[in-house]
């Protein structure tokens, strides 16, 4: 990767990030674009986010089953196309760039197509082709950050690109209230600027994010321990103890993982949030996000990237353990900002250094298939939970199963848990 000398300059050459020099402290260029490239999508995504659950509930007046259906489609699709992102990224050398803007070009289409359907099944349509744009571009581009970063500064690198993310849902749900009190037509009006705001991101993606590998060194010739890119092969990294622990572990947790628009549901009906103010509750959660990926990917880096993903999910609970005593929002909203800034890049983190670099995107996108269905089975189930049994009852459930969902993975952690 290039690297940034003593005085902050750019470095003249490229070197193997696997083998870290004095110099491999600064975060690589590839990882400041495509975090800029994630900020503008966010804005964009996180608008139509903001505003969808109270949309649907609300205005269509879908019930909590519904959503929860809805939910599971908009999270399912992505689960789906993980994997066959990762491998498509893969071959030839790495193609992660051009199948990451495949996937980005996918959601960018979508926001408009929003503004012409006004049914469930047409807009469970739209939203699943949203998330197949997702499920492509996620592993591809989370490749590209792990290969372009040395070994021991993955967590900051994940975390720099995560907190630049997370810019962009902080950004977004303001956009959206902002849109909503001004507008008369709010809704179509968030649709309209969130496709000019997408369409941004995509010409920043083509424009400035190195082609292949992004400024990688190329691959070495494949061997017995290093596969060439196949499904296969991406399928047989399950053989490898660490990948599949970390799989299996990614998955379980995740089954007890309540999607964030539920979350926001939740505060809205327990503790009585008003309309009107309900977009910007997913600020809290980014803001705690923002504030918080950097340092914590820092300090998984020096105590352990398995610990401060367990540690995430404890926030989490304590988070479920506040809804359910009417606690303060602002103090779920900080907790549920942790749980992300300690779990979502810090997971790539892991499994970077369990997968070879020739499979890094399907190695990554196994991981992120087995955690993303898992919560597509979670949002449905918890939504058919609230529906048959109140909202208490639901949320109870999913407390106790993600303590013990919890307590599994504490025994099945990797065996090499950094």
């Amino acid at each position: 990767m290039y690297v940034a000398d003593s005085r902050g300059g750019a470095g003249t050459g490229v070197r193997d990030a696997s083998r870290p020099g004095p110099r491999a402290t600064a975060v690589a260029p590839t990882v400041l674009v495509l975090g800029t490239v994630s900020l503008i999508t966010d804005v964009s995504s996180e608008m139509v986010t903001a505003v969808l659950p109270l949309y649907l509930v609300a205005g269509l007046g879908l019930s909590p089953l519904g959503f929860g259906l809805l939910d599971g489609v908009y999270n399912g699709f992505s689960a789906l196309v993980r994997l066959v992102g990762g491998h498509l990224a893969d071959r030839g050398g790495g193609r992660h760039k051009a199948v990451a803007a495949v996937g980005y070009g996918l959601s960018a289409v979508c926001k408009p197509a929003l503004l012409l359907v006004h049914s469930l099944p047409l807009i469970g349509a739209v939203l699943a082709v949203d998330r197949t744009g997702k499920g492509l571009r996620t592993a591809p581009r989370d490749a590209l950050i792990s290969l372009s970063s040395a070994p021991e500064t993955r967590g900051r690198a994940f975390g720099v690109h995560r907190a630049m993310d997370t810019a962009g849902a902080l950004l977004g749900p303001l956009v959206a209230f902002l849109i909503l009190r001004q507008a008369a037509e709010g809704y179509d009006a968030v649709f309209t600027v969130s496709s000019c705001v997408a369409a941004l991101g995509m010409l920043v993606l083509l424009l400035f994010v190195p082609g292949g590998r992004g400024g990688a060194p190329a691959p070495a010739p494949a061997s017995a321990d290093s596969p060439a890119p196949s499904l296969r092969a991406s399928l047989a990294l399950l053989r490898r103890r660490d990948v599949r622990r970390l799989t299996v572990c990614a998955t379980l947790l995740g089954l007890s993982t309540v999607s964030d628009s539920f979350v926001y549901l939740l505060l809205h009906h327990r503790l009585g949030v008003p309309d009107r103010w309900f977009a910007l509750l997913p600020l809290g959660t980014a803001a705690a996000f923002l504030l918080l990926a950097l340092p914590l990917g820092r300090l998984a880096d020096r105590m352990g990237r398995w610990r401060m993903f367990l540690a995430g999910h404890v926030a989490l609970l304590a988070a479920y353990g506040l809804l359910l005593a009417h606690g303060p929002a602002y103090a779920v909203l900080l907790l549920h900002g942790a749980f992300y800034a300690a779990t979502d890049g810090v997971l790539m983190a892991a499994a970077s250094t369990a997968v070879p670099d020739e499979l890094r995107g399907a190695g990554l996108a196994l991981v992120q298939t087995g955690q993303a269905t898992a919560r597509f089975a979670a949002s449905l189930a918890f939504g058919a939970a609230w529906t048959a049994w109140g909202d208490r009852t639901a949320l109870t459930t999913a407390a106790l199963a993600l303590t013990v969902c919890a307590v599994c993975a504490v025994y099945l952690r990797p065996a090499q848990s950094k």
